[in-house]
């Protein structure tokens, strides 16, 4: 049994949702957001809260339970407070910035790496060393997140690339002569 599945998803002040068959749409302060949620689950919006029950007693539609209730949770966040992730550039010379649509990132290669920012994501460099990246859908601010690390992962003797902040990267010591 699914112990996060069980907790009904409450609806703030300001946020609406709509449940249209498997589809389910939030409404709130920072924008719209759609979910279309697995057929071995149910979705019924009662008393200003979002329920989700599973159809049948099979392994899927439990797992599908809770997969689902959290899934909501983080659509109800998002268009209230939204998702933030913080990346660190380490290195001599590493530095990012963001033109226009495009984060331009100086990661120590014969050129520098110009990665677009998709849409509904906000990209802010408040120093050269610092990202912040913002926005509505916690997966897709997680996922670009990811690709920007994934130009310069850090490496483990001297730390240099980018990281997420408060990560910790283990060192290793190096050969000895």
């Amino acid at each position: 049994m699914s112990r996060v599945g069980k907790k009904p998803v409450a609806l703030p002040a300001g946020v609406t949702a709509k449940v249209e068959g498997q589809t389910v749409a939030i409404k709130g302060g920072k924008g719209e957001l759609r979910f279309v949620a697995p057929s071995d689950v149910a979705v019924s919006l009662a008393d200003n809260r979002l329920k989700v029950d599973p159809r049948n007693e099979t392994k899927r539609a439990r797992a599908m339970w809770g997969t689902t209730r959290a899934m909501l949770n983080n659509l109800v966040v998002g268009v209230t407070k939204g998702f933030e992730k913080r990346l660190e550039i380490n290195g001599v010379g590493y530095k990012a910035a963001v033109a226009g649509k495009k984060l331009q990132l100086s990661l120590g290669y014969s050129h520098d790496v110009t990665f677009p920012i998709p849409q509904g994501i906000t990209i802010v460099t408040p120093k050269p060393t610092e990202i912040t990246i913002s926005g509505t859908d916690r997966h897709q601010v997680g996922q670009v997140a990811a690709e920007i690390r994934a130009f310069r992962p850090p490496e483990p003797y001297k730390g240099k690339g980018v990281k997420y902040s408060g990560e910790f990267i283990f060192r290793k010591e190096g050969k000895k002569k």
